[in-house]
Order: C-alpha cells, then structure tokens, then sequence
C-alpha cells in the first residue's frame, strides 16, 4: 500500500482518532453512572488508574520511540487503547472498568510523545503550527461526527457506541501501519551499546535537556497543575449535570441526547472560533503564544467556577461550553510552545513524554483528594477545587513572560560526549 504524505496523514490520523474517541467516551460517564452505578469518587479513581499506568511508562515508551520508530510506537498505542475500550464496553463492574482505564493510560504512553516528535520530524520544527491548528479542525470535525453516531448507537445501547470506538482505533491501528510515512525519523544511536543501555542512554539524555532548559521545567509545572484541574472536570461534568443541576426532557427522547448536544455545541463552538483565528494562532512568537496561554488559563479558571455553582441549567450549559472551548483553544498552542523548546530532535518524544508526566501526577495525585472532596462535600466543592488547583499555573507563566516567553537559562554541565 502507498504511503500517503505527511500533512495528509497527520490530518487523517487526528480526524479518525478523534472520531474513535469520541465515540468511546461521548456516553462513557452516562453509562458509569445510570448502568454501574459508579459514586463521584469512583469516577475520579477511573481516571487515577489511567494516570497511574500513564505515569509509570510514558518515559520508558517515550525512549521506545526516539530509539526505534515513532509510527511503530503511534501504532501500537491504537491497538491498544481500541482493545480497551472494547474491554470498558464489555465490562459488567467497577473492577474491569478500572483495569480497562490502565491499559488505556498504557497505551495512550505509545501516543503522547510520539505522535508530536513524527509530525515535527516529518514538516520540521519551524512549521509545525500550521499542521497543529488544521488538524485540530480535523479533530473537532471527527469528534462532531462521533458524538453524533454515538448518540444514535446509545440510543440503542450505551454499551454499543464504546466498543464501536475501540473497533474503530484499531482498525485506525492498522492502517497507519501501512500508510504512515517515517522520512525524517533518524533512531538515536549510541555506539557499542545494546537496545537497553541504548534506551538508557537516550533516556538520561532527555532528561539532561529538560533540566538545562528551565522552560521545559515551567511547562512540567503548569501540565501539573493543568492536570489536576481537568481530572475533576473531565470526570464529574456529566455527574455534575445529572445530579446537581437536572437534565431538562427532551419529549420523548433519551436524556442521553442532552450529553451529545452539549458535547456537539463544543465542537461547532470551537470549531468557528478558531477558524478566524487560526492564522493569527500559527504566528505567535513565544512571547504571544504565552501571553495567550496566561489568558486561556484564567478564564478556564472563571469558567470552571461559574460551571460548578451555576444555579439553572442554561447558566451551567453556557459555563461548561465556554471552559471546553477555551481547553481546545490551548492544546494546539500548548503542542507549539513545547515543541518549539526542544532543540534536539534525538530526543524529542522523550522530553515530550518527561514533560506529560507533570499532567499524569497531577491527574493521579489530585485526582483522589478532588474525588473525596466530591464524595463528601458534593461535585459542586470538587469542581471548585479543581479550578483553585490551576492557579498556580499562572504563577508560572508570568515567570516564563519575564523572561520574553522563555524561562531563565541555568548554568548546568555540558552534556558528556556519549548523550550528544
């Protein structure tokens, strides 16, 4: 089969991905509450036991794909996670709920770092923003039409659009295998050494680069912070909504309908808000693309808390759609300051999955406490939470702003001659 070109395939890959995982999790919370029955804190720990395995191997897969071959390693982490959402579909309790969620952080680990690293080996560092900002267009378009198809398979069984999403990103899997070019990838080479020590080696080597470059460690930060607010969000919202502020009926209709209409309004709200902004997104200095995460990153914050004490359910609907479009504003520009601040495209998915563990520990280790707050205070208490957890991060970036986008540099030792 023909390899397709890069910015081809890069579109292709996040519109289906996106299509695939929304078809997953469109009504995954639905399914948790009304079908397992799962309390607030149950929900939280789902996303604790993806954190968790997250954490414990995105570094190791992130040196998998700097050492051998970053459309391998974006593979294997689709079949993966299309096994787990076939096993989340299938799953009778809690139990398989949370064992589904760690294979999902575990093969999400294949993606995280890799999928970034290919597409800037493949473009170059310098164009990437532009690839970034279309295929998230792709994105929201795929994840709109699997909200759609969602609602109508859950309609018929909430179990059906879940298993369908898994069906989907492996058959994803396996056509990347084929069609996914890897031109630019150059495998790190350590001369004399085996596959493990080579590993290792590429491995300390990131490591090194992070801690010489004191933006990379200002980014580990807010991800850490970013991370604690979004695992009370992501996972009670739906709660949040069924519980505390009521879901209007729609005649005849499956409340169901309402958790696609709010995701739906997401997309298309995002969808026209970045499309005349796009160009001015693909031009921003360090210096613009800070400022401009500062400003998302505090609104989120007003949103979050306007969302979790909205007293009707229009007040709450026009706070949850403002947060989500705000968060899908920032991943494309997040995705450019990082990659643009790693110079050494040896190691690039390996500093990129070091920098995603500060979002894995701030899921993992917030999550519970937020989750407890929920169980004992309510989701209103959790959510408020969660929006206090990501000031912090804006602590950061006025560091990062006083030094024109860029955190002071550190004195460090030059890197020894064997990790260059």
């Amino acid at each position: 089969m023909r390899r397709l070109d890069a910015r081809t395939t890069w579109f292709l890959y996040r519109g289906v991905d996106s299509f695939a995982m929304s078809l997953g999790w469109t009504v995954a919370a639905v399914f948790f509450v009304t079908e397992l029955g799962l309390s607030p804190l149950e929900l939280v720990l789902v996303g604790t036991a993806m954190e968790v395995a997250y954490f414990l191997f995105e570094v190791p897969t992130g040196i998998v794909a700097d050492t051998y071959s970053r459309r391998l390693s974006i593979v294997i982490s689709l079949l993966i996670m299309g096994f787990s959402f076939v096993l989340t579909g299938l799953a009778g309790g809690v139990g398989i709920v949370l064992l589904a969620a760690a294979v999902m952080g575990f093969g999400w680990t294949f993606k995280s770092g890799a999928e970034d690293a290919w597409l800037a080996d493949e473009v170059g560092v310098a164009h990437v923003a532009r690839p970034y900002q279309l295929g998230a267009q792709f994105a929201r378009g795929g994840a709109l039409l699997g909200i759609v198809v969602a609602v109508g398979l859950a309609l018929v069984d909430l179990r059906l659009p879940i298993v369908a999403g898994g069906v989907t990103m492996l058959l994803l899997g396996i056509v990347l295998a084929f069609v996914m070019p890897e031109t630019g990838f150059r495998p790190l080479q350590h001369d004399g050494a085996g596959a493990l020590r080579s590993m290792a080696l590429t491995g300390a080597q990131g490591g090194r680069l992070i801690r010489a470059r004191p933006l990379l460690l200002v980014i580990v930060g807010i991800a850490f912070f970013a991370g604690m607010w979004s695992e009370a969000f992501d996972r009670l919202w739906e709660a949040h909504f069924l519980v505390d502020i009521g879901v209007p009926g729609l005649g005849d209709l499956d409340p169901v309908v309402w958790f696609g209409v709010l995701s739906a309004g997401v997309l298309l709200l995002a969808i026209f808000v970045a499309a005349p902004l796009r160009r001015r997104f693909e031009r921003l200095s360090p210096v613009g693309m800070t400022r401009m995460l500062f400003a998302f990153d505090t609104l989120t914050i007003f949103g979050t808390l306007a969302f979790a004490f909205a007293g009707s359910f229009a007040l709450a609907v026009l706070a949850y759609w403002t947060t989500r479009v705000l968060r899908s504003l920032v991943g494309p520009i997040y995705a450019t300051w990082l990659n643009t601040s790693i110079e050494d495209s040896s190691v690039r998915a390996t500093v990129i999955s070091m920098t995603n563990l500060g979002d894995s520990a701030g899921e993992w280790g917030g999550g519970p406490a937020l989750g407890a707050i929920g169980n004992v205070f309510g989701i209103r208490a959790a959510l408020a939470a969660g929006a206090a957890a990501l000031m912090p991060a804006l602590l950061l970036y006025g560091r990062a702003l006083r030094h024109q986008g860029r955190a002071a540099e550190l004195e460090v030792a030059a890197l020894p001659a064997e990790a260059r």
